[in-house]
């Protein structure tokens, strides 16, 4: 069976001991709210990642990851930060190909393809987010796109390096506009890609793979983004630095 997450990707945004604030809360009200086969997870900046490890220590379902690397081992890269610098500190995930990543970082499918193998290298799983802008869905090429992003991104792996896997799908035009897809519209897109999962692989890679829903998801429409049947859970953004709004989120899976 596949696993629910409920992910939080705080992007640039809380200090250092905001994000002890509330990551603390996240941890105390979530006890009691992670269960079956969901996990938590908090994505937070670089100064963040070492001590939100040590307070998650005792809690199965939470773990931390960083929301992005880079693609070489090491090296003269000032201001980078490698996978294997992420995995030391006791990191679990790491965020890539996120469409902010995409549009102001102008990070391309075959530099993500070389990020995606250090991460998986470095023993971290990847979330490897995929999605249309406005203007591709307006010009109906919504499908093309995502399947070129998997195809050059991702399905290069090996059926044993993709189901380390978890996949978001965060429709652009979405993403802090406060719109969000409706649930119609999301399904039809996780079907899409499990779909093409299966092409590439088989059915059971495709039926063990999570697939993420990431655009503006709230308390408020989480529960019937998530009662879909391929949708598998959220990478939360604005609701992620709002301790009960996230945890909220997290209780529709109960």
């Amino acid at each position: 069976m596949r696993k629910k997450i409920v992910a939080g990707n705080w992007k640039m945004n809380l200090d250092y001991n905001e994000g002890l604030g509330v990551f603390s809360e996240i941890i105390n009200m979530v006890k009691d709210e992670a269960t079956g086969t969901q996990e938590v997870v908090v994505c937070s900046p670089f100064i963040h990642i070492h001590s939100l490890v040590q307070l998650a220590k005792g809690y199965q379902k939470v773990s931390v990851g960083a929301q992005n690397a880079h693609q070489a081992e090491s090296g003269a890269y000032t201001g980078e930060i490698s996978a294997r610098m992420i995995k030391s500190v006791g990191a679990t995930y790491v965020i890539i190909g996120h469409s902010e990543r995409r549009q102001y970082f102008g990070e391309s499918n075959e530099l993500l393809a070389k990020k995606t193998d250090t991460v998986l290298a470095n023993d971290l799983h990847p979330i490897f987010c995929i999605g249309e802008t406005l203007q591709e869905r307006e010009a109906n090429e919504h499908f093309n796109v995502i399947k070129t992003q998997l195809v050059e991104g991702v399905f290069h792996l090996d059926a044993a390096q993709f189901s380390k896997l978890v996949l978001a799908y965060e429709p652009v035009w979405a993403i802090g506009t406060g719109v969000t897809a409706s649930s119609a519209q999301a399904q039809e897109i996780h079907e899409f890609i499990r779909k093409e999962i299966a092409a590439k692989y088989n059915q059971e890679v495709a039926d063990n793979t999570t697939i993420l829903y990431g655009g503006s998801c709230n308390p408020k429409n989480a529960a019937e983004l998530f009662a879909q049947p391929d949708i598998d859970g959220g990478l939360i953004g604005g609701a992620s630095l709002k301790s009960r709004d996230f945890v909220d989120i997290i209780k529709t899976f109960n």
